[in-house]
């Protein structure tokens, strides 16, 4: 029995050797499968140098063009007004922001004008008959002399010895004496400058204001600025009018201004210029934030593509018998997401979308031919 079982194990060996041989021997004449080439499609452009208009992107906040600060001069009760002393509260221009009780001061400035009065008359005999010839000239002053009003500017003294005259007599000390009051009487009323609105409030009604006191701001909501630093390079280019187009951060509104100023210094630290554009529109506030495009200069002879086909070596891909290559360029302009470039030979042609993976030699198979040119 285990010579039955020996004999088959040896016959079973024997079968399988000969099939594994007979299979090597077919896996020998069989041929090695070729790898298919793979072509990538890409999307070019044919370069077509042209003019492309160099536009700079500036950011900044609104501020109103003309603001005050308001401070009080006089000490006095803050009055009740015909419109509250709030933010927000729009003024006519002359029309009075703050009124301070001044009945105390008032009543000085009327017994500085009477007693100015009353010299003047005690002289009128005197005048009459020293200075016949100046006495009619000093008796309409004293008609036209009215208490409740500004005292009028004095007659103009023709000689000598009508200005020892008068001088001598003290009236010329009392009647600037009496402009100086009515001067500051006039403080105790602070009328707005232009029309506009109260931002900033500091003070209430009733509440006793003394001399050197903020009060609050004022602005003209008709004009606005907004300050942007640019680069020292574009020093020359900046002209003031130069219009603007804003926007802000959503571009769903576009605003128009212009370059109302610009700095005549270059920051040193930050080696930029600033510049100052005039925006004027009703739905505009102090405080917002928008985007600036100005117009800088022309370049020629060049082409503008996407910033992400432009290589760290300062190279692009090129399509040069169906296979890609390399060749320098000169970028002249970077924006946010695209360059600027020179030194491009015209009819060259160029990828228009980045290829994931490109290398020099790679085959191509270009899916679309339009031509790239600047935008004139």
């Amino acid at each position: 029995m285990r010579k039955i079982i020996l004999s088959v194990i040896g016959i079973l060996l024997i079968v399988l050797s000969f099939l594994f041989a007979k299979k090597l021997i077919a896996d020998k004449h069989k041929p090695k499968p070729v790898k298919e080439k793979v072509v990538k499609t890409v999307f070019t452009d044919t370069v077509l140098n042209g003019t492309v208009q160099i536009i700079i992107p500036a950011n900044g906040s609104l501020v109103a063009k003309r603001r005050i600060e308001l401070y009080a001069e006089v000490q006095g009760v803050f009055k009740t007004g015909s419109k509250l002393f709030k933010p927000g509260q729009k003024y006519n221009q002359d029309e009075n922001l703050i009124r301070i009780d001044a009945s105390e001061h008032y009543a000085s400035v009327q017994s500085s004008k009477s007693n100015l009065y009353n010299t003047i008359a005690a002289i009128m005999p005197d005048l009459r008959l020293d200075f016949p010839e100046v006495y009619q000239k000093w008796q309409d002053y004293l008609n036209s002399f009215d208490l409740s009003k500004t005292t009028p500017e004095l007659p103009k003294m023709t000689s000598d010895k009508e200005n020892y005259f008068i001088t001598g007599r003290g009236i010329v000390s009392s009647y600037y004496n009496v402009k100086n009051l009515e001067r500051r009487l006039s403080k105790y009323n602070i009328k707005a400058p232009f029309s506009g609105i109260l931002t900033e409030a500091l003070v209430t009604e009733g509440s006793l204001i003394r001399s050197g006191q903020k009060l609050g701001e004022f602005i003209d909501t008709s004009v606005y600025e907004m300050e942007v630093a640019l680069s020292k390079s574009y020093a020359s280019l900046l002209k003031v009018g130069e219009a603007v187009v804003l926007s802000n951060l959503d571009r769903t509104e576009t605003y128009k201004g212009n370059v109302a100023r610009v700095n005549g210094s270059i920051d040193a630290a930050t080696q930029t210029i600033t510049a100052y554009i005039d925006v004027k529109d009703d739905t505009l506030k102090e405080g917002m934030y928008l985007e600036a495009r100005l117009n800088a200069k022309e370049e020629q002879d060049v082409i503008e593509i996407d910033r992400n086909l432009l290589l760290e070596t300062n190279e692009i891909f090129i399509v040069r018998d169906s296979l890609l290559d390399v060749i320098p360029a000169k970028p002249v302009y970077f924006s946010d997401t695209k360059v600027v470039l020179k030194n491009i030979p015209n009819g060259t042609i160029i990828l228009k979308k980045p290829v994931p993976g490109a290398f020099a030699g790679m085959l191509v198979k270009p899916f679309e031919n339009s031509v790239k040119k600047a935008d004139k």
